[in-house]
């Protein structure tokens, strides 16, 4: 059996074949990821280039023709003349990147100071635990605000516009990296338990 026939037998393909709401949620979030990725080429119009855009068309109502340029868009327009589609579908793209990096920061930070404090233990333990707890006692939206508007303040304003979007991304996973470290802390103290059981008497 292959290793595609072991993963299509097994109880998560299972459940999800025989759960409707997972198949359409999946088709839901597989066709915003694919029209976020392919938004260059399936977007009427690029709204970040000022050159595509006619004030003429702001305002357009949705599916109705410019009462000036008779320029017709499927979601309408704004009060600079862009698209909202196209709007939409390029900063799909930017929010799919700030979500997956932001989480695979927080994961990768969350993961290793885990490791650390439930294999070495002692004050390391106590003061990572300690930073974590009081993290918790905030709401983490709190937390990515007040981490950037901290970077924001160093940073000199001509780079502000460049560093944005990392900026954003180092505050969102500042802020959920205490759940990751949590269980990954209490998987380490068990294996380093067990290591220390099964060790035989020097």
């Amino acid at each position: 059996m292959t290793q595609l026939e072991r993963l299509w037998d097994s109880d998560i393909a299972y459940s999800f074949r025989r759960s409707p709401v997972a198949m359409v949620a999946a088709f839901v979030s597989l066709s915003i990821i694919l029209a976020a990725v392919l938004a260059p080429w399936i977007a009427p119009h690029n709204p970040f280039d000022p050159g595509t855009l006619n004030l003429m068309d702001g305002f357009t109502p949705p599916g109705q023709p410019n009462a000036f340029t008779g320029n017709t868009y499927l979601l309408g327009t704004d009060n600079q003349g862009r698209d909202i589609l196209s709007t939409m579908l390029y900063g799909a793209r930017i929010s799919l990147f700030v979500g997956f990096a932001a989480v695979m920061f927080a994961v990768v930070l969350g993961i290793g100071l885990g490791l650390l404090a439930g294999w070495r233990g002692g004050w390391v333990d106590s003061v990572l635990m300690r930073v974590a707890d009081v993290q918790l006692s905030f709401p983490s939206i709190l937390i990515a605000l007040l981490i950037f508007g901290v970077a924001r303040g160093f940073i000199p304003p001509s780079m502000r516009e460049e560093v944005a979007i990392w900026v954003l991304i180092v505050s969102i996973g500042l802020s959920d990296w205490v759940q990751y470290a949590r269980v990954v802390r209490g998987a380490a103290m068990v294996a380093r338990r067990a290591r220390n059981t099964c060790r035989p008497p020097a």
